[in-house]
């Protein structure tokens, strides 16, 4: 598909600098199938599911991957700051470079304590470095020298700061790997899960770490030519098991997030019956997909032309997420990951 057909004008005062607080008092557009449109508040989500649905989180932990410092050479040192993208083993990264044409195979790299070497450097900034800690120490190093990975339309506003720490994270998040939040969990609070709790809701967790992709625009011109970077997700046997007795008694599952989505529908066959994951998933949705195992979306208001508004328009139609932004344009909702909420109910 034509990559344009996903545009739209968004004004700049609508992204969102800091989230709502306190977190359940985010406005929510809960989007039906055809199009109808309510406006509400987080808080009110338990509303809109019933006793036997099943949440899917994705419990991934972001790691504080922005680490600035200086390339060593003997001319004399450069600036540079790296994104961790992924662990490729106990001591090695691979990065995302700034300004990428300063590194070579070899250069010595300094962030303060946290000494590496570049390995190799690939195309569109990308590189792979080996750190001189290992394991659990480099892990303790980078929490100590790097900073919360803020998406670039936050972090050319502004810096990262303290409150971003536990802004930038959902209350639920276990397993540390991302560089990037699942952006649609920072709107709960321990009371909004006690009311949903409460309602019957039962509470599932996936893992897919957040990876580069998440900062890279969609160049192509077309969707067929953009190729989708892979990120690890898991999805146990026992979570498994469970959401397929969800489905076998008649209840719903809700993605939190498009990453629960994607890890979800990656474990699923084509028949809906979920498997269990422990794989790298490329998973890229788009207008024509039949989805397999989702049958709510919670999620925020994405940018133009990506990937992620792709996939809400696959689950409820091209011209319904369109006319839907419009109106949260209009209504004034804040977008982009410290934003305001969608609930996507298609016809299943």
């Amino acid at each position: 598909m034509d990559v344009s057909l996903f545009d739209f004008d968004l004004p700049e005062a609508q992204i969102a600098l800091r989230p709502a607080s306190p977190r359940d008092s985010a406005r929510l557009m809960v989007v039906e199938a055809g199009g109808r449109i309510a406006h509400r508040h987080m808080r009110d989500l338990p509303e809109y599911l019933r006793a036997g649905d099943a949440l899917l989180v994705n419990d991934t932990r972001v790691i504080p991957a922005r680490l600035r410092g200086e390339r060593l050479r003997a001319a004399g040192p450069a600036k540079i700051e790296i994104l961790l993208h992924r662990r490729l083993s106990p001591d090695s990264y691979s990065v995302l470079a700034r300004p990428a044409r300063k590194l070579a195979a070899g250069d010595e790299l300094s962030f303060g304590e946290l000494k590496a070497t570049v390995i190799s450097r690939g195309d569109n900034g990308e590189a792979q470095i080996r750190f001189a800690l290992s394991g659990a120490a480099l892990d303790a190093a980078v929490m100590a020298a790097g900073e919360m990975p803020l998406p670039p339309y936050i972090a050319g506003k502004r810096k990262a700061d303290a409150r971003d720490a536990s802004d930038y994270q959902t209350i639920y998040a276990r397993e540390q790997g991302s560089v990037a939040a699942p952006t649609a969990g920072l709107h709960f609070t321990p009371e909004l899960f006690a009311a949903l709790q409460d309602k019957g809701v039962m509470r599932e967790a996936v893992t897919l770490h957040v990876g580069l992709g998440t900062f890279l625009p969609v160049t192509a011109e077309d969707t067929a030519a953009h190729v989708m970077h892979a990120e690890r997700a898991t999805l146990e046997a026992a979570t498994a098991a469970r959401l397929n007795a969800v489905h076998g008694a008649g209840g719903r599952i809700a993605a939190i997030g498009t990453t629960s989505l994607r890890t979800l529908e990656s474990a699923a066959a084509p028949d809906g019956v979920i498997h269990p994951l422990d794989a790298d998933t490329d998973i890229f949705i788009t207008p024509g997909y039949r989805f397999r195992a989702v049958d709510l979306l919670l999620t925020n208001f994405h940018l133009p032309r990506s990937t992620l508004f792709m996939l809400v328009s696959a689950l409820m139609g091209l011209d319904v997420m369109k006319a839907a932004y419009a109106e949260a344009i209009a209504e004034g909702y804040r977008f982009y990951s410290y934003g305001d909420a969608c609930l996507l109910m298609p016809a299943r």
